[in-house]
């Protein structure tokens, strides 16, 4: 408690000083509850002994004991557990990555001596990091090839060079430790999706999606260094909790400095294979809302990207006259005379009905042309799978251009995703993410309706084109 001082103003606008005491709560909320519910995704201040019915599996009664320690306060009266140390500890060394751990340890030595030897604190950062471990805020650690060929990975693991390119997986420090030239930090998706059983009553089939993107970790400017985060979101949840922060699961960090483009699926098969898992095995889970044990299954709905980033993922490149992933090798797409870049101009006429009185007109769109085709078909999974079941895999052999692409097809790869037994069956596989291409559009737009240097679209190579491929002279030169 201490005393404000507050000018007060009397009823004929004298002011006088007076003194009010204003009691002010100094004890910081206790958070280690909160990021127990992180990591395991339970809510509430709930205790053990609460929980009848079936006993927990191992794995959640770790978690009740891990609540039930982190409610024990060092002292009586004391706000801070032995386990809110560790945390406070390293959210320090988080926040500050330059303090070295004997700095650390340090720190903590000089705890140990200013509070009472009873406190049941950490000895040193070692066992911090050691105690904050338990909760299940772990991570694999795993060694991969410096050009993206592999990942040294399951039956790969003791290799010492790229099994594709040859290069080294280990680089020398200057003392003389051995380390990995490129790692890939993975979280593993099954405990986290344990942990949404722990304080919710869920369907027993968990839906995910999965996007990536790039990201210039050091500035917005920094093009010479970009990773690729990969995240997971569940969809057994209310419309308005989806993609929310407290359930967007971060999968991996594919590291830079380049985009992994077609590689991509290398650095994806750690999360593949827990996929899989979760499709083919027993994955014991326990229901806090019905106290019992089941098994979970889970499947990847769909991706969601922005273009380019859709042809890493789907394997059928987005670039070039065949860019387009519904048209394929059916796009009517043409280079433009002058601007000499690939339009998709009058290619939305097919898709309307075939009655239709655009498909007519010969002067609103492109000059003297109707529209007579039905639009392309629409493959199925499954008519897909037929055509690229014979592709190459990038994690199976190096990749190279195939027969054909650019011309009759632009599949590069059989991407990754059709190791997963029904991707063929999933109605939707790949979404293109709006935000990228509202941006996109209204830039151009307002760049060009403002007439904004270097940005516009409004030069004289379109004017020539529009007077090449369209009746509107008042838009000629």
């Amino acid at each position: 408690m201490h005393v404000d001082v507050y000018n007060m103003v009397a009823p004929h606008g004298q002011i006088r000083v007076e003194q009010v005491r204003v009691e002010h709560d100094r004890v910081e909320h206790n958070r280690v509850h909160e990021m127990i519910n992180d990591a395991f995704g339970v809510q509430g201040g709930m205790e053990p002994e609460q929980y009848f019915g079936e006993a927990p599996n191992e794995e959640a009664r770790h978690f009740y004991d891990q609540l039930e320690e982190s409610s024990r306060p060092l002292c009586e009266g004391s706000p801070h557990s032995a386990l809110s140390v560790a945390v406070k500890l390293m959210n320090i060394k988080s926040d500050w990555n330059v303090i070295p751990n004997a700095a650390m340890d340090s720190m903590v030595d000089l705890l140990g001596e200013l509070v009472n030897p009873e406190f049941n604190i950490p000895k040193n950062f070692y066992q911090a990091k050691r105690l904050v471990s338990k909760l299940g805020l772990t991570y694999d650690r795993i060694h991969c090839c410096v050009n993206g060929c592999m990942l040294f990975y399951k039956t790969d693991s003791e290799l010492e060079n790229c099994k594709f390119c040859g290069h080294t997986r280990y680089k020398r420090t200057p003392t003389g430790k051995m380390v990995p030239v490129q790692a890939m930090h993975y979280l593993p998706l099954i405990p986290r999706l344990k942990r949404l059983y722990a304080s919710m009553s869920e369907p027993r089939n968990v839906r995910l999606g999965l996007c990536s993107d790039g990201l210039t970790p050091f500035s917005n400017n920094a093009s010479s260094y970009s990773c690729w985060p990969v995240f997971l979101t569940p969809y057994n949840l209310p419309p308005e909790m989806w993609m929310t922060s407290p359930y967007i699961f971060l999968s991996c960090v594919i590291p830079g400095p380049r985009n992994p483009k077609n590689l991509i699926d290398v650095y994806l098969q750690p999360l593949i294979d827990e996929l899989k898992q979760l499709w083919f095995e027993d994955v014991l889970t326990y229901d806090i809302s019905t106290k019992q044990n089941f098994i979970m299954r889970a499947s990847s709905m769909w991706t969601i990207n922005d273009f380019p980033a859709y042809g890493m993922l789907s394997g059928w490149m987005t670039a070039g006259k065949l860019a387009c992933l519904y048209c394929m090798e059916n796009s009517k797409a043409f280079t433009l005379k002058h601007g000499r870049k690939n339009t998709w101009f009058d290619c939305h006429r097919q898709f309307l009905p075939m009655d239709h009185e655009f498909r007519k007109m010969k002067n609103a769109f492109r000059k003297n042309k109707v529209e007579s085709d039905p639009p392309p078909p629409l493959l199925t999974g499954h008519q897909i799978w037929e055509r690229i079941s014979q592709l190459p895999k990038v994690t199976e052999a190096s990749p190279s251009r195939l027969p054909g692409y650019d011309v009759e097809h632009n599949w590069t790869k059989q991407s990754i995703f059709w190791e997963l037994p029904y991707w063929k069956d999933n109605l939707l596989r790949h979404n293109l993410d709006v935000m990228h291409i509202e941006k996109n559009y209204f830039d151009n737009l307002f760049n060009t309706v403002m007439d904004v240097k270097g940005k516009t679209k409004d030069n004289s190579k379109a004017r020539m084109d529009i007077k090449e491929y369209c009746r509107r002279k008042e838009l000629w030169l």
